[in-house]
């Protein structure tokens, strides 16, 4: 039966160990593949099939281990450590007999339903004979009973293999017994079954038997190979497979020479994966060779393939496959690039209608909200006078509207947002409530630090909290909107617009009442909040404000103003256009020793550059030239020519290796500045030619009704910087109370004929002329905002209880020790005194972090530094960094100017010396405010010295030639 079954198989993977036996008729190319397989399948008992092919070609019907039995009779397991059978014989098929004593319960459940369960064969070494009878009797009665199988081997010269679970062939020495690993024997009568570890079996004996193969073929009758077919036909169905791959391999790739080694090959054969469905990988496949390496780079070679067998049909194959790669990676390339365009136009038109339809919506939305802010406006300005005069709601919003770019660049943008703290002070007037919208949140202490403030209380008093009327008239409320763009630096306006709570917060404190919004640097969004709230702006409209806030909009406004402005020219936006304007201006102001280069949209000393003439080369030469030519003929355009042109080949380099920014922090070199200043555009225009300049800033307010009035006016205090501005001295002695009315009228009347409303902040510059001996004055910026001078004067009045007479040019502060007087008299006005406040704005050192805003004000009362209720004088402080507590505001009141800047200057000593150490004296600015006031009051000494002297200069005229030296500042 099995003869059949093999003799489908063709004769080259079946061994042919007996030459003698005559060949079987050569089977079609169909009936050898289908032969292979089912001769792989039959290998295989895991192969679903294999019971099915078993039947087909032996005749046999195994049982089916796998199915479950329905009966319910128990079966008998038999077990054991190997099947023991009876003899093997040369010849002869194979004879299954049965033990009598279990020949009734084989013939009651049949044989296919018994089972055997396979244990490892014990083997003994060839030299211990006796323990080899011993050690089998013992297991003989240690197992139970056990089926016998008797066998009979086929004999070599046959050429047929039996499966291996049917026989085992020793070697021709030892044909009636075999070897285990270890030297030991074992009777044929004690067979065991097969092997549960077949690499072990073979392994001592596969490097005895190597062969060769040449050109992809082997000899079948080469002595190499039928010794090694021959020794290993037991396990040659685990060799089949992978021979049948080396081979295959070689002959495709046209190796000429393998040499097999046979251990690696029977153990390459154990390894063989029954999922390969094809060859297994080439690399791990010539390992099973003695010259691998050479093999291995013969098969590396490129092009070695299509040498072999079938190379031709390989190489027109790997052609065409690369030929139809090509053409489809084109056509998918191609419908990739399509198909990405066609989703990237789609989504760009997408995005560009949606945005096209938000940007609609949002210019209607602007647009509607500009058109209700008009209506308002107008409303505001016919009502102002009533509304003025009745009871109202102030709804502060100090908001800096800067565009984004100049938002992100400033250090602390929600203090600068909150210095203007002090328009609390507005309700000095008993008919105004203040609402304040605060960028920072407020602490407990620093509440109760402004109620007893604006209670007429002072910081020396009792610390306990006291219920006063004063507490109901101001709210202060900061936008929940805060916590959602804590790093966003948003203006205020927006965060209040993105605060749905506090606006409807203010919408039942103001329901109602008569109520209008003050705004800071305005912005779209203020239009946004008032059209919420439902109440008008004391401001312009964005676009005006911008326009005229810029550096070049307020030259026009001067212009139009008809006051005096440096000498210089705006809207510069090019590079070209700055050196011709600037070697213009310089030619015709030869007297010119500095020239500033501001900004149009920056504020203060950050935008601004400077460049000083005495560099220039050809400066001495110009000068020169000037007073050869005099200066009537010096005026006409053809005379200046040639120093024009000696201008504009030296401006380049002169501006590359002189012109410095004022503040280095924000722009570290000219490059930096440079860059900032072309892309925004800004002025080029002439500083004061004087060594005595003082600088000072007036604040108007631009009723709705056309009325111009004068709130506040202080000469500038400098920092570190000449050109920054850190607090001012309240009155301004400088100018004459006439001369500087008539510029303020004349600018507001001006600003009133452009649309522009509320407060606006105009500065000047004074110097005397060293040529005519007369003082000038040049309007040099204008602000269309809430001045923090404002906020600051505000406080000072309300603390005071004074007022600024702008006729005299006098801060007027009752006199509590005239007043019983007057009472009792019955004048017509109380009595009053002159005074003079030094106000610090912007006062900066990082040690004050290491103190509690509570602790800092007894630190201050245990030095003497605090405020006389009665005398109306001493030193007041304004609280606006609640987060670092870096900065603050102080302002210190005297009889004299004098009085008032050593007291300031002393304060901030004091402070320093208890806040600082040799090894910590941190950030600050207060060292160099403390010098430039020293500066100042040595010249203030030396002047009034003078005028003593000359017994003909009063002590007004005293304080006006000092304040002229306030440049020093």
């Amino acid at each position: 039966m099995f003869e059949k079954a093999l003799s489908r198989f063709p004769n080259e993977t079946i061994p042919d160990v007996c030459p003698q036996r005559e060949p079987l008729p050569e089977p079609s190319p169909g009936e050898k593949h289908k032969s292979t397989l089912a001769f792989h399948w039959l290998c295989n008992p895991a192969y679903p099939k294999n019971r099915t092919i078993i039947h087909k070609t032996c005749g046999i019907i195994l049982p089916d281990v796998h199915k479950k039995s329905t009966n319910k009779r128990i079966h008998r397991v038999f077990t054991g450590s190997m099947v023991r059978g009876q003899t093997i014989e040369p010849k002869g098929s194979c004879n299954l007999a049965i033990p009598e004593e279990d020949a009734g319960m084989a013939s009651d459940r049949g044989l296919l339903h018994m089972s055997v369960q396979h244990n490892t064969v014990v083997l003994h070494t060839r030299e211990d004979p006796h323990t080899l009878k011993t050690d089998v009797i013992r297991s003989k009665s240690r197992r139970p009973k056990k089926l016998k199988w008797k066998t009979e081997s086929r004999s070599t010269r046959d050429n047929e293999y039996s499966p291996l679970w049917m026989t085992m062939t020793p070697p021709p020495s030892t044909a009636s017994k075999s070897m285990d690993l270890g030297g030991t024997m074992q009777d044929d009568n004690d067979f065991p079954k097969s092997p549960q570890n077949p690499p072990a079996l073979c392994s001592l004996r596969a490097n005895k038997y190597p062969f060769i193969i040449i050109n992809g073929r082997i000899n079948h009758m080469a002595p190499d190979f039928c010794h090694f077919r021959q020794s290993f036909s037991l396990c040659w169905s685990v060799v089949v497979d992978p021979l049948e791959a080396l081979k295959r391999l070689l002959r495709n790739f046209a190796v000429p020479l393998a040499k097999v080694n046979g251990e690696r090959l029977l153990e390459f054969g154990h390894g063989w994966d029954n999922d390969w469905r094809k060859d297994p990988p080439a690399n791990s496949l010539l390992l099973v060779l003695e010259n691998w390496k050479e093999v291995l780079d013969l098969v590396s070679r490129p092009g070695q393939r299509f040498k072999g067998e079938g190379g031709t049909e390989a190489a027109a194959i790997h052609i065409q496959s690369c030929w139809r790669r090509h053409v489809a990676r084109t056509a998918y390339s191609s419908h990739c690039r399509r198909k990405w365009a066609a989703e990237t136009i789609s989504m760009s038109w997408l995005r560009h209608a949606r945005m096209r339809h938000v940007r609609k919506a949002l210019q209607a939305r602007r647009f509607r909200q500009l058109e209700n802010y008009r209506s308002r406006a107008q409303h505001l300005a016919t009502n102002w006078k009533h509304i003025q005069s009745s009871k109202r709601t102030i709804i502060h919003i100090p908001s800096l509207g800067l565009s984004q770019r100049q938002r992100l660049n400033l250090r602390g943008f929600d203090i600068l947002q909150n210095i203007q703290i002090g328009r609390l002070c507005d309700i000095k007037d008993e008919n105004v409530e203040v609402i304040y919208v605060c960028s920072q949140h407020l602490e407990e202490d620093i509440l109760q630090y402004y109620t007893r403030l604006l209670n007429g209380v002072s910081h020396e008093s009792d610390t306990e909290t006291t219920e006063v009327p004063v507490s109901r008239r101001f709210v202060v409320l900061t936008p929940e909107a805060l916590h959602y763009f804590p790093t966003h630096n948003m203006c205020l306006s927006t965060l209040l617009k993105y605060s749905p709570c506090t606006l409807t917060r203010i919408k039942n404190l103001i329901r109602g009442k008569q109520a209008y919004i003050v705004g800071g640097v305005t912005h779209a969004d203020d239009l946004a909040v008032a059209d919420e709230l439902g109440v008008p702006v004391l401001g312009p409209e964005p676009g005006i404000a911008r326009l005229y806030s810029t550096k070049s909009g307020g030259r026009r406004m001067f212009t139009w103003a008809e006051v005096d402005v440096p000498p210089g020219q705006g809207g510069i936006c090019s590079l070209n256009q700055l050196h011709e304007t600037l070697a213009e201006l310089m030619a015709q102001n030869l007297d010119v020793r500095r020239w500033l280069f501001k900004m149009d949209s920056e504020r203060g000393a950050r935008g601004t550059a400077f460049c000083d003439t005495c560099h220039l080369n050809c400066h001495s030469w110009a000068l020169q030239e000037a007073r050869r030519c005099g200066p009537d003929l010096w005026n006409t355009r053809w005379v200046q020519e040639s120093v024009l042109l000696r201008y504009l080949d030296e401006i380049p380099e002169w501006l590359a290796c002189y012109a410095r920014p004022a503040k280095t922090s924000c722009y570290p070199n000219w490059t930096c500045f440079l860059k900032t200043f072309l892309r925004q555009g800004g002025v080029v225009e002439a500083y004061p030619p004087s060594d005595g300049v003082t600088c000072l800033t007036v604040d108007l307010l631009l009723e709705p009704g056309g009325e111009v009035t004068m709130l506040s006016c202080g000469d500038q205090l400098r920092g570190s910087c000449q050109l920054e501005t850190v607090g001012s001295t309240v009155p301004q002695t400088s100018v004459h109370p006439e001369t500087l009315r008539s510029i303020c009228m004349r600018v507001g009347r001006a600003c009133v004929q452009r649309l522009i409303v509320g407060y606006v902040s105009l500065d000047l510059a004074t110097f005397v002329n060293h040529i005519t001996m007369e003082q000038k004055v040049w309007a040099t910026d204008l602000d269309i905002t809430y001045s923090d001078q404002l906020a600051m004067t505000r406080m000072l009045l309300t603390v005071t209880g004074g007022a600024l007479n702008f006729s005299s040019g006098c801060l007027e502060v009752p006199n509590p020790a005239m007043e019983k007087r007057w009472e009792r008299h019955d004048a017509a006005e109380p009595p009053v005194i002159s005074c003079y406040a030094v106000i610090g704005i912007h006062l900066f050192h990082t040690n004050l972090s290491m103190l509690y805003h509570y602790v800092f004000l007894k630190m201050c009362r245990t030095h003497g530094i605090g405020f006389n209720r009665k005398r109306k004088q001493g030193t007041v402080f304004a609280f606006y960094d609640y987060s670092d507590r870096c900065s603050l505001g102080m302002m210190t009141v005297s009889e004299n100017l004098q009085g008032a800047l050593v007291t300031f200057a002393r304060n901030l000593s004091v402070i320093h010396q208890e806040i600082s150490s040799s090894r910590t004296q941190g950030e600050t600015n207060f060292k160099v405010l403390i010098k430039n006031i020293e500066d100042v009051l040595q010249v203030m000494a030396r002047n009034k010295l003078q005028a003593v002297e000359n017994c003909c200069l009063d002590s007004c005229c005293t304080n006006k030639l000092s304040r002229v030296c306030l440049c020093q500042l």
